[in-house]
């Protein structure tokens, strides 16, 4: 086999395990959503991802260590959506983008948003550190951004770490509770029409509760 040959045969099982990967977390996300961590099996992984337990396992050596990537994989997402944040300087801006982004995210991943809130309602035994680090040293970070724009006389005076619970709450509803609101939307999902103005109501009420007329 020619050199440009095998480079072309390692670029091809590259790909195919890069493949393989996406679609294992892929699938698990949507697993660990519906069955908790104690409920998920790899073997019931690997029967809906269409593929041997093996296979997993080849990527995987444990539920645990497949449970974990899925999580980063959610928080890796969740702070990429969190950037809106350092993208303006105007909190009409910057809330409007993160709340759009979040929403985007409970209609677009929201098995990940359903894992997280499991993962918290246990107790947080799998993610503890991530709260204790990573989400911590985002909400400090974040916080001091809200509390210029107050000090600036840009929006209303309020608690900047109960804000951001605020727009977790309102945004991760959609994703954690899609069953209810389904139930209550005459059996069927919300329409892009209807969530875009669930997304629009959720924004004008947030944003007129804290930026002064002027703004």
């Amino acid at each position: 086999m020619s050199v440009i040959a095998k480079k072309q045969e390692s670029s091809t099982n590259a790909e195919r395990r890069r493949r393989g990967k996406e679609l294992i977390l892929r699938v698990a996300e949507e697993v660990f959503a519906n069955l908790g961590f104690q409920g998920a099996t790899m073997t019931e992984i690997g029967k809906r991802a269409g593929l041997p337990k093996a296979n997993i396992h080849y990527y995987f050596s444990s539920k645990a260590k497949l449970y974990q990537r899925v999580i980063d994989n959610v928080f890796t997402v969740w702070l990429k959506a969190a950037d809106k944040f350092d993208d303006h300087d105007d909190p009409r801006q910057a809330l409007t983008a993160y709340i759009s982004a979040k929403m985007e995210l409970a209609r677009s991943r929201p098995n990940g948003s359903k894992v997280w809130a499991n993962e918290i309602i246990r107790g947080a035994p799998m993610i503890r550190d991530y709260l204790e680090t990573h989400l911590l040293d985002w909400c400090i970070s974040r916080e001091a951004r809200i509390q210029s724009w107050i000090d600036r006389g840009m929006m209303r005076p309020v608690n900047p770490r109960y804000l951001l619970y605020m727009i977790w709450a309102s945004t991760q509803h959609y994703a954690d509770f899609g069953t209810q609101i389904t139930v209550l939307n005459n059996g069927e999902a919300l329409s892009d029409e209807a969530f875009d103005e669930a997304k629009n109501t959720l924004i004008d009420v947030i944003l007129n509760g804290l930026l002064y007329e002027s703004n």
